[in-house]
């Protein structure tokens, strides 16, 4: 058995003269979160549907459970999970009904489909909506059905592809605790989402696609540390000390601009020990402040650098 539970070495992927993916390289550790960013069209359903073998790549290799998803597509379907970015279940059948169907699908008897349905509708708290038709579920409960159908077969690795788009707070929430729990069992999963937030909360480590290319790759710190930009803001007792606390801040070194709306002053710095030198650079021409913040930088700071870098 292997610790890398997902594998990609230069995975590309062409639809006739377009390149979808281009020299994609992955490593996932087992019982770990893989968060893939990526805006609409980067290529993040692409990967999932060639690592999950809805697709073969064009180029390059990819292994699932230590398992080739070309040569050895079997074995690999028989150790993953699949939850799309649109709930999959039949609204005509009832909670219950859409679990047993895929159990016995899957080889269960009557008995074992029954007995696996039960406790993924305790897990997933569908217990109480078990006889309900799917067609009556909420939104958030659907997604719920969903991620348990794809659990049905004790899955090693998970794909979660956009789960949570269209949930409201409380059930992507709900949903991330789920997630959480499967990790701690020891489970694998790749998550692509758009959420930046998902992404910090969930993910071990976080590779952002544009355009069908790996652009940035690390732990969510990492990447803060490595593109996002710490900001000191200054919001000025008397605007009209702008002009002088400017030049005394560019004059210690830093490159301040002007929100004259906000009567605020922010400067990209280094660290947090160059508050201090703002704070002397101010003092030093008598100029006064009511509000001083430092802003770490965030996980939307680093898409939007990455991205927007791509993009230019």
């Amino acid at each position: 058995m292997t610790d890398l539970m997902i594998e990609a070495d230069d995975v590309g992927k062409k639809f006739g003269e377009v390149a979808a993916l281009t020299g994609v390289d992955l490593g996932v550790p087992r019982g770990t979160v893989l968060g893939l960013l990526g805006h609409n069209g980067a290529g993040k359903t692409t990967l999932v549907n060639i690592l999950s073998t809805v697709l073969p790549p064009s180029d390059g290799t990819a292994r699932v459970a230590g398992h080739d998803v070309v040569r050895e597509g079997h074995e690999v379907r028989r150790r993953i999970g699949l939850t799309g970015q649109f709930a999959s279940v039949d609204e005509q059948l009832t909670g219950e009904e859409n679990l047993v169907m895929i159990a016995r699908l899957l080889g269960a008897d009557r008995r074992q489909a029954r007995q696996r349905s039960g406790e993924l509708l305790e897990a997933f708290d569908l217990t109480a909506a078990a006889k309900r038709k799917a067609s009556t579920y909420s939104g958030g409960m659907r997604r719920r059905l969903d991620l348990a159908s794809s659990l049905i077969g004790h899955p090693e690795v998970v794909f979660l592809d956009e789960p949570t788009t269209g949930l409201d707070p409380a059930s992507r929430v709900a949903l991330w605790e789920i997630v959480e729990g499967l990790v701690g069992d020891g489970t694998t999963v790749l998550l692509t989402t758009q959420y930046l937030e998902e992404a910090d909360r969930l993910a071990d480590q976080i590779t952002v696609l544009s355009a069908g290319r790996v652009v940035a790759a690390g732990t969510a710190a990492q990447l803060k540390a490595d593109v996002g930009q710490r900001t000191v803001t200054v919001v000025l007792e008397e605007p009209a000390d702008a002009s002088p606390a400017l030049r005394a801040l560019r004059e210690a070194g830093l490159a301040p601009m002007h929100d004259a709306e906000r009567h605020a002053l922010t400067t990209p710095v280094e660290s947090s020990r160059q508050l201090a030198v703002v704070v002397r650079a101010l003092d030093d021409v008598n100029v006064d402040f009511v509000e001083l913040n430092l802003h770490e930088p965030t996980l939307d700071d680093v898409y939007l650098t990455l991205t927007g870098r791509q993009a230019a």
